[in-house]
Formats: structure tokens, C-alpha cells, sequence
């Protein structure tokens, strides 16, 4: 099996390239913006920006599967006099193109890596799954609901099935945004105001999403499909810091300080994102991913918080 890997040299990208690489009888294949070289083993095309212009030809030869994880990502504050005019030009019009020209090239599968954005940004007692009515968090997760539509009316009636894979929050040591400012204070060992939280949130470690697209590939019944994927454990904000200082050696300073006192404070310094990341529940019924592919996640909640938290102290010293 060919398989391309889209944004190769990105956070989730690499990790993919690597689980798929070590599948026997799979070779990799990943796309960048500019480097014509090598991801580790990995062999790399680059592709320019991605719009709806791209010409993925280069990449897309020989290619039986297509894991597209390459996007604008979501910023925490974008310059641009159109935010969603951006977005739509990577994520919508960019993943249509290539969807195209995989139509194109007989590539018999297309994965797409969407959020869990295109579902809301917080639950409130009932967990998000497959039959949930999405409602984009956003610009960033309205171009991805979009372009799962698009997707959906572009292989109707065609030759290539379609896996659309909406994670949570992926979080490992070397994440990005919110998470890895957790993990800094937790290493710092300052006093942190969880305490009173009960919220409940669903993450999902990056060994075991990647463990998840490499399924996909792979099952036959996961063509056509949409997935809500997680680790299959909810924690606390609380329960989180407790198995991150513990793998870090660290005490768990967490004291009580009133939610809406945070909320206040998170609105007053521009954080409303990293309070509604850290503090409001987001679940995640990921139950599909089990009874239709017998996925079984790698890694438990606790030990991937572990590693996480272990390799986050080596890494700093």
C-alpha cells in the first residue's frame, strides 16, 4: 500500500509518517511546502502553499491512500483582514483540489483530518458523537466543516470512500498552544487554581491518533465513515496535573478558586480560549471507533499523561 501524508513535517504529520512506516508492506510518502528532501526515511515532495491552484501530481503518483492532515491551523490571533477567507482558501478550497486530483490519480481512499471544532468547544453534561448537530467553534472549524462537505459531494457515486477523523485537543510533550503551557506550569510546581473544577474533558494522545489513522488505512469498513475519536477516558483539569506532576516529580499545587473568579479573569487578559481549553468540559463519545473497527487505544489516559509529562522533563534538562 502507497500512502501520502499531507503536512508531513508538522506536529500530527510526523508522527502519522512514522506509525505508517513501520507497517509492514506500507510505503510512505509525505507532501510539505518547500522541502524536497526527507522526513527521517520518509521521502518528501514539495507542494508550495496549499489553495485550490496546488498541483498535487508529483505526490499523488502511484498513491492508493490519501491521509490529509496538512491546514491552516487554528491561531490564536490572525492578522489577516479576512480570517475565514483564509482559512476557506487552505482548508476548504486547498482539501477539494486535492481531492480532485486523488479522484484523478485512482487513489481509493481519503482520510481527512478534521476537529472536533466542527461539533462546539464545550458539552454540558451530554458527550459529542457521530449524530450530534455540528456547530463550528469558529473560523477555523467552519472552513473544516465545510470542506467535510465538500468532501462528502465530491465522492458520492465514485470510486474513492472517504474517512473523516474529528480529534479533540492532541496533546504529547512537544504539543502546541494551550496544552504546553500546562505542562510549564505544572513542571514549574506553582500553586494552580483547579481545585474546585469538575469539569470533564476528552483529549486524545498523539500515539494513539496516529495508532487510529493507521487503522483507517488499513479496515475496510472504515470507508464512508465519521469518527469521534479520543482516548475513551474523560479527567478532570485536576486529575490531569496529578498524573503530570507525578510523572515530572513535581507536587501537585492545586488550590480552590471559584470558576466564574476564572472565567472573569481568563475575559480580562485576552485568555478566553486557554480558560475554555483548561477549564470547561468537552466530551467525547468515542465509542464508534471501538464497535465498528475494534479499535483499542494503545496507550491509557494515565500512561499517556505519563509519558507526556516524562518526556517534557527530559526534554528541559
Amino acid at each position: 500500500m502507497n500512502v501520502l501524508v499531507t503536512g508531513a513535517t508538522g506536529f500530527l504529520g510526523q508522527a502519522v509518517c512514522e506509525a505508517l512506516a513501520a507497517q509492514p508492506d506500507t510505503h510512505v510518502r509525505g507532501s510539505s511546502r518547500a522541502s524536497t528532501s526527507r522526513q527521517g526515511a520518509i521521502p518528501l515532495v514539495a507542494v508550495g502553499d496549499i489553495s485550490g491552484d496546488t498541483d498535487w501530481s508529483a505526490a499523488l503518483q502511484g498513491i492508493d491512500v490519501v491521509v490529509h492532515v496538512a491546514a491552516r491551523l487554528n491561531l490564536q490571533s490572525d492578522s489577516s483582514p479576512d480570517p475565514l477567507a483564509e482559512y476557506r482558501r487552505t482548508n476548504l478550497q486547498g482539501t477539494l483540489a486535492l481531492a480532485q486530483q486523488a479522484l484523478a490519480a485512482c487513489v481509493r481512499r481519503f482520510i481527512f483530518i478534521s476537529s472536533l471544532g466542527v461539533n462546539g468547544s464545550s458539552t454540558t453534561g451530554t458527550p459529542f458523537d457521530e449524530s450530534s448537530t455540528p456547530t463550528p467553534d469558529g473560523d477555523y472549524a467552519q472552513s473544516k466543516f465545510e470542506a467535510e462537505e465538500g468532501l462528502r459531494a465530491l465522492v458520492e457515486g465514485t470510486a474513492m470512500d472517504l474517512v473523516i477523523i474529528r480529534p479533540p485537543l492532541i496533546y504529547a510533550a512537544h504539543a502546541r498552544r494551550n496544552f504546553p503551557r500546562l505542562l510549564k506550569l505544572v513542571a514549574s510546581g506553582a500553586p494552580l487554581p483547579f481545585a474546585s473544577l469538575d469539569n470533564r474533558r476528552s483529549m486524545v494522545a498523539l500515539e494513539n491518533l496516529a495508532d487510529f489513522i493507521v487503522l483507517c488505512t488499513q479496515h475496510p469498513a472504515a470507508g464512508n465513515q465519521l469518527f469521534l475519536i479520543s482516548d475513551g477516558e474523560d479527567a478532570s483539569t485536576a486529575q490531569m496535573v496529578r498524573y503530570l506532576a507525578a510523572s515530572m516529580g513535581r507536587p501537585a499545587r492545586l488550590v480552590p478558586v471559584p470558576d466564574g473568579l476564572m472565567r472573569w479573569g481568563a475575559k480580562l487578559l485576552g485568555r478566553e480560549s486557554m480558560y475554555t481549553t483548561l477549564c470547561a468540559s468537552l466530551q467525547v463519545d468515542s465509542g464508534k471507533a471501538r464497535r465498528v473497527l475494534g479499535w483499542v487505544p494503545p496507550l491509557t489516559l494515565e500512561q499517556a499523561l505519563t509519558r507526556t509529562g516524562q518526556a517534557f522533563r527530559q526534554g528541559r534538562s
